[in-house]
């Protein structure tokens, strides 16, 4: 199975700005013919949908309300990876945020997502 992994993540000052990367454990994989999905779990709270990147129509991408205008994702295909850009960040942003990828049109639901990175810490404090 190809795992997704995320770098990136660290600590940002309220306001601050972070980026993280997702490429594939196997050059082979593409994330460009793939709807790329970046997930967030923060302490105490279940699995949030955060953005998403499809494969078609050259790049749509869809956001979650509550980092809308601040994140945002975009694949650099011939790096073969996918970024998300996190900007203007919020204490309750504190998560550990996964990359995930499928071979269909994107989805908001985890369940629908059959590749997955282990996951990077994003810690935001004021």
């Amino acid at each position: 199975q190809v795992q997704l992994i995320e770098s990136g993540g660290g600590s940002a000052q309220a306001g601050g700005s972070l980026r993280l990367s997702c490429v594939p454990s196997e050059r082979t994989f593409s994330v460009s013919n793939m709807a790329m999905a970046w997930f967030r779990q923060g302490p105490g709270r279940e699995r949030e949908f955060i953005a998403a990147l499809s494969t078609s129509g050259g790049g749509t991408s869809n956001y979650a309300n509550s980092v809308k205008g601040r994140f945002f994702t975009s694949r650099d295909s011939a790096k073969n990876t996918v970024f998300l850009q996190m900007n203007r960040l919020k204490l309750d942003d504190t998560a550990v945020y996964c990359c995930a990828a499928r071979r269909r049109t994107y989805s908001r639901a985890s369940n629908h997502y059959s590749y997955w990175g282990r996951g990077a810490q994003v810690t935001v404090s004021s």
